[in-house]
């Protein structure tokens, strides 16, 4: 059933969209199947079950961080990660800088963008985001590179707030390109876009999606998985 849901998805992305499959509370297994399936990209949101993960599965997997990520739980992750999606601080960035220069590597980063209508939601809002590139202190940090923005929308069924939503995403990412990044050919990723709203994502412009229960199904909270 994986494999055929996973089929499902990717036969409804656009050219040149990634699509992340997000595997959270979701077994080594059902993983596992999915990789067979020939998807490389997972999306885990905790720590520690992503290093429990990525100890038992194959290397060639590119794993990605799309959670919250605490400051002191980046070391966990540094030595492996592929892409970490919310970067909502420039404390953060900092530590992930920090991590990445000990592990002799070049971390790739998204920073978080936050257009929705909740406040629960982390990020920059887009002025925000002008001012902490102005400032250039990222421009310093070799152990990062920041590759694109990501963000989420508002968890609403109002398809046009979704809409606007994720093209102030977009015209911010065109904005910062244009001022920050234009001479940087590997700033061109837009992460917008879940099992949801994927598909407004993408007429959006969104080059990466985040699709988890459309191809696993519902998530097993009693899973559990420790360092």
């Amino acid at each position: 059933m994986i494999s055929q849901n996973l089929n499902k998805v990717r036969s409804s992305l656009k050219d040149g969209v990634e699509l992340v499959a997000v595997s959270k509370y979701h077994p080594v297994s059902e993983l596992l199947e999915a990789y067979n399936a020939g998807q490389r990209i997972f999306g885990e949101s905790h720590v520690q079950e992503l290093v429990a993960k990525y100890d038992a599965l194959p290397k060639d997997i590119e794993w990605h961080f799309i959670g919250h990520l605490q400051t002191n739980k980046v070391k966990y992750i540094t030595p492996f990660i592929s892409l970490i999606h919310a970067v909502d601080s420039m404390k953060l960035l900092k530590e992930i800088n920090k991590q990445a220069l000990k592990n002799g590597r070049v971390v790739n980063c998204l920073l978080q963008l936050h257009v929705a209508q909740e406040e629960t939601k982390f990020g920059f809002t887009p002025q925000e985001l002008v001012d902490v590139l102005a400032a250039g202190e990222w421009k310093d940090m070799t152990g990062i590179h920041i590759v694109g923005v990501m963000c989420m929308a508002t968890n609403t069924d109002d398809d046009d707030q979704i809409h606007r939503e994720f093209r102030l995403a977009y015209d911010t990412f065109c904005n910062v390109k244009k001022e920050f990044f234009a001479d940087d050919d590997s700033f061109k990723e837009l992460s917008m876009g879940m099992s949801g709203d994927y598909m407004i994502a993408q007429y959006e412009h969104s080059t990466m999606v985040r699709v988890g229960s459309m191809i696993f199904g519902n998530r097993d909270y009693s899973t559990k998985f420790t360092i």
